[in-house]
């Protein structure tokens, strides 16, 4: 059974990455699996990585806006992937 689903409609940003050559391959490969581009592969597995690192979690809930509120996850995350 696939561990990710099939996709959904949803609102969606760019973001260019390099990938090893064998892990593209694996990637597409991956997405004709589960009948998804390689784009929702990518976007999901971030999703499952970020939801089961605990030691990420504790970081972000650690992280503060500049008004000195706590960031809530979305914002957390938001943040996070600006900064790579």
């Amino acid at each position: 059974m696939a561990l990710l689903k099939a996709p959904t409609k949803q609102k969606t940003t760019t973001l260019q990455i390099r990938l090893e050559e064998d892990v593209r391959g694996t990637l597409n490969r991956y997405a004709q699996f589960i009948d998804a581009n390689p784009s929702y592969v990518v976007s999901e597995a971030l999703k499952l990585l970020l939801k089961r690192d605990q030691e990420f979690k504790k970081w972000l809930s650690q992280q503060t806006k500049g008004d000195g509120r706590e960031l809530n996850e979305e914002e957390g995350l938001t943040k996070a992937a600006s900064q790579t």
